[in-house]
């Protein structure tokens, strides 16, 4: 009998030898995926995820070390709210234990979420949110689009040296930090070009969700400016486009990156027809290998034309990714340090280079609306 039961035992021991000695179970990487999924930005935010998922289909693993690692992506939906935008990226870095954040469309939802990765000290890459303050103070939050005050000043002298403005009304989201920055950036500017520091006639202010603009729209007919600079979220920018036609309005608009959103034109219609805005990538100009990597995989999958923020979400994961490699570690502070030192890296919008605030020096787009399509103008270097 004792001697049954030795045999038992020794065989739960080697059984548990083996599971101790046995082969681990594969490691995950974990991407954090940060974005609106519902909620007013639920289109922009769709546009990031389909470049990073595109880009975890083409290159699913990492190279950590010696050992190879598939990368998981985790998607939380912020919800296009900024206590929810707080929340989700809690539950990242708490629950989820995410290596890396990728987001978030709209500089407001990024800016919920910066103080929670940088006490978690996990690095974070916003893809297309543009306001300086994203990253302002805040050594774990990157980014691998420009920044406002370049886009201001980039609209700002269209309007003086394309349509010889001299006088502009500014209509801005008042509540969308993104909007307040960018028209400050635009103002400051064009007084500067304009050589008149009574060029802003009027900035006439609205709120996210607003439909009706007929107020705003009443003072701009007043004030008969050159040109009308509105940067907000695409619905209610394509609203006060479509209103401002209806009452007769034929001053040009400008605007900024978020316009270049199917539902931008799903929207405004024809009355968006010819307006024009500043953006990231133009598909009609691959800049690197990569630019042509991504545009026939996306075309492929989706046959038809990506937008400039899905190009922004492939290169956040691509960034990510090479700094991890580069890192050789999945350490904290190794993977910051080696995201911070990204230089000339090739990304489908073109080189990347990560200046002291982590912030990509990169070229702007300037883009218009012709026969209900986004439409390649012209490109801008950065100065």
């Amino acid at each position: 009998m004792k001697k049954a039961v030795g045999i038992v035992l020794l065989a739960f021991g080697i059984a548990a030898l083996f599971i101790a000695c046995g082969p681990a179970a594969p490691k995950t990487v974990k991407f954090g995926v940060f974005e609106p999924l519902t909620g007013a930005n639920a289109g922009g935010g769709a546009l990031e995820v389909e470049g990073i998922k595109l880009a975890n289909e083409l290159y699913p693993t990492v190279k950590v070390g010696d050992k190879e690692y598939k990368i998981e992506l985790v998607i939380a939906d912020n919800k296009s709210d900024k206590v929810e935008a707080a929340n989700a990226a809690q539950r990242l870095v708490d629950k989820d234990k995410v290596n890396v954040v990728l987001g978030s469309w709209g500089s407001s939802l990024s800016m919920a979420a910066g103080p929670i990765v940088k006490n978690a000290k996990v690095s974070a890459i916003g893809l297309s949110c543009t306001n300086p303050l994203v990253t302002k103070d805040n050594e774990y939050y990157f980014r691998v689009c420009f920044i406002d005050p370049f886009q201001g000043t980039v609209m700002a002298n269209y309007a003086f040296k394309n349509l010889s403005a001299k006088k502009a009304v500014i209509i801005r989201e008042v509540s969308n930090d993104y909007s307040v920055g960018l028209a400050k950036f635009f103002a400051d500017a064009f007084k500067k070009l304009t050589g008149d520091e009574n060029a802003i006639l009027a900035e006439l202010n609205y709120n996210t969700g607003d439909t009706d603009f007929s107020a705003q729209l009443t003072e701009v007919k007043k004030f008969k400016p050159d040109v009308i600079f509105a940067p907000g979220n695409y619905t209610e920018s394509a609203l006060i486009i479509k209103q401002a036609k209806e009452l007769g309005i034929k001053t040009p608009f400008l605007g900024g990156d978020t316009w270049e959103t199917p539902e931008f034109i799903d929207v405004g219609k024809q009355a968006v027809e010819g307006v024009v805005f500043s953006t990231f990538f133009a598909t009609e100009t691959p800049i690197t290998d990569t630019s042509k990597v991504f545009l026939d995989a996306y075309r492929k999958k989706y046959n038809k034309e990506p937008a400039a923020v899905t190009a922004l979400g492939f290169d956040g994961y691509l960034v990510a990714l090479d700094a991890i490699q580069r890192a050789g570690s999945l350490d904290k502070e190794k993977v910051r340090a080696a995201i911070a030192a990204t230089k000339d890296y090739p990304g489908a919008t073109g080189m990347i280079t990560l200046n002291e605030d982590g912030d990509a020096v990169k070229s702007a787009v300037i883009k218009t609306v012709k026969d209900g399509k986004f439409v390649y103008m012209a490109t801008v270097e950065p100065y």
